[in-house]
């Protein structure tokens, strides 16, 4: 999570959960894609396979990690194309 937020301590993580404090909107963004990906793939994989495919080279996203495009791309044009990745890999394999 703080990997996707672009931060680099979890204390933020940490924060953002209590309440303390309010992600942007960029961030929240970023972190509702990667849970709307995570439950589309985990409704068909383990939760090692999971994670293993945000961390993996990705044949679709240009062998680019899904979580890296995720962090440094923009949110309008990488949440469409880590998705449709997403969908591929659910449903085809």
């Amino acid at each position: 999570m703080a990997y996707l937020g672009r931060v680099t301590s979890t204390r933020q993580v940490a924060e953002w959960a209590s309440g303390e404090t309010k992600l942007s909107a960029d961030k929240l963004d970023r972190l509702r894609t990667a849970y709307f990906i995570a439950g589309l793939l985990r409704e068909r994989e383990g939760s090692a396979t999971v994670q293993s495919w945000f961390k993996g080279m990705n044949p679709q996203l240009d062998d680019v990690a899904p979580a890296q495009l995720l962090r440094e791309e923009p949110i309008d044009t990488a949440g469409p194309a880590v998705v449709a990745a997403a969908r591929a890999f659910a449903f085809i394999g």
